[in-house]
Order: C-alpha cells, then sequence, then structure tokens
C-alpha cells in the first residue's frame, strides 16, 4: 500500500510531467497544421473545452481538438453513454479522421502538465454522470482521470457504460507503474488497428437515432 501511494503522489506525477514537456513541442507541430482544417471546414473553434469530473470530483476543463459541427445535439445511448457511431452527422470530415487517430485527444497534455488530468487513467466523464454513479463506481473518483486508461487501452469503445465504470474501479485499486506501463503499449496498439472505434447505433433509442436521421437529411 505505501509503494501505491508513493508511486501514484510522486512518482506517477513526474512521469506525467516529464512526459508532458517531451510531448508539447510536438503538440504544437501538430496544432499549426490542424488548426486550419478545422477552421476551415466550417468556420468554427479549433478546441472543444468540456466540463468534465476530476479526482475527487472536482469539476475541471478538458481541452480536444473540435471533432464536431458547432453547436451539435447531445445524443446518448440507452444506457447513458455518449454516441459515437461511424456515421455520425455531428462530425466533421476532419474529426473523423482526428478520431480514428485520436488526435482530437491530444490537447489533454496540457491537463497533464497543469495536473487536472495524468496520462493513464479513467476517461473523465461529463458532471452529470456522477448522478448514476453507484457508491463503488465513485471510487473510480479516488485517482486522475487520464488521456487514456484501462478501458481504452483494452476495450476502447467496445463495452457498454456501466461495464466502464466497473473497470474503472479495478483501475483505481490496483494502479501500479506496471499496470500503467501495460496500459500505455496496449493504447498504442489499440491506436493503430483503429479497434472498436465507434460504437453501435443499436443501442440508441428511436428518439435518438430520428436525432441522427434529421440531421443527415440536414446535412444532404
Amino acid at each position: 500500500m505505501m509503494e501505491k501511494d508513493m508511486y501514484v503522489k510522486v512518482g506517477k506525477r513526474a512521469i506525467d510531467f516529464i512526459i508532458g514537456l517531451i510531448a508539447l513541442p510536438f503538440i504544437l507541430l501538430v496544432t499549426v497544421v490542424i488548426a486550419p482544417l478545422i477552421y476551415f471546414n466550417d468556420k468554427g473553434p479549433i478546441f472543444y473545452n468540456a466540463e468534465r469530473l476530476g479526482k475527487n470530483g472536482i469539476p475541471f476543463k478538458m481541452y480536444k481538438f473540435r471533432s464536431m459541427m458547432v453547436n451539435a445535439p447531445d445524443i446518448r445511448n440507452e444506457d447513458g453513454s455518449t454516441y459515437n457511431g461511424d456515421a455520425d452527422p455531428r462530425v466533421t470530415k476532419i474529426g473523423r479522421f482526428m478520431r480514428k487517430t485520436s488526435i482530437d485527444e491530444l490537447p489533454q497534455f496540457l491537463n497533464v502538465l497543469l495536473g487536472n488530468m495524468s496520462l493513464i487513467g479513467p476517461r473523465p466523464d461529463p458532471l452529470d454522470d456522477m448522478d448514476i454513479y453507484t457508491e463503488h463506481q465513485k471510487r473510480k473518483l479516488e485517482v486522475k482521470p487520464g488521456i487514456t486508461g484501462y478501458n481504452q487501452a483494452y476495450f476502447r469503445n467496445s463495452v457498454e457504460q456501466n461495464e466502464k465504470f466497473e473497470n474503472d474501479v479495478y483501475y483505481a485499486e490496483h494502479v501500479s507503474f506496471i499496470l500503467d506501463a501495460k496500459i500505455f503499449f496496449k493504447t498504442i496498439v489499440m491506436v493503430l488497428s483503429h479497434n472498436s472505434v465507434y460504437n453501435d447505433a443499436s443501442n440508441l433509442s428511436e428518439s435518438e437515432k430520428k436525432k441522427i436521421e434529421h440531421m443527415r437529411i440536414d446535412n444532404e
């Protein structure tokens, strides 16, 4: 237990800060290239800044490259998770590429440097997810959220929300340098293989399916 506490409080933060500094020049280079493509696609903002649940449930602003159209409606699967389909009409052309390659997540290295995220940890949830956690699932908030995590490395978008929450708790209870290293390298394999990038539209309610269909018609 003492080794775990030392790693979480000292070692993990040191690794995060060093990797964040190393990644910063690369992120700036990607931003110079990708920012005009995002802007000229629909003349909208470059970044999407979302309020998310941080460690101990404290809200923070998470940074991403914007991959959806401005003012896109919120569409949820029946289990309450965010819909992320291959034919999602809310996603821009450049956004589709960024999602497949996970480039849209790169600005979160700024969150890592600021200390409200870690390289490895549970993906940060929307603020209203606090209302649907069980008491057991709230244990996921005992660690900082991450750019990637146990779910993203081994399942990505192939499991339902409740299972994701339970996997996050498993990580929070077993966090270690070895587990983080396994997740890091497994994430690289998952991203390069493009497996489980999208979830299934069959998990949508009829009303949410109609939202998507109306957007497709409007975009034609």
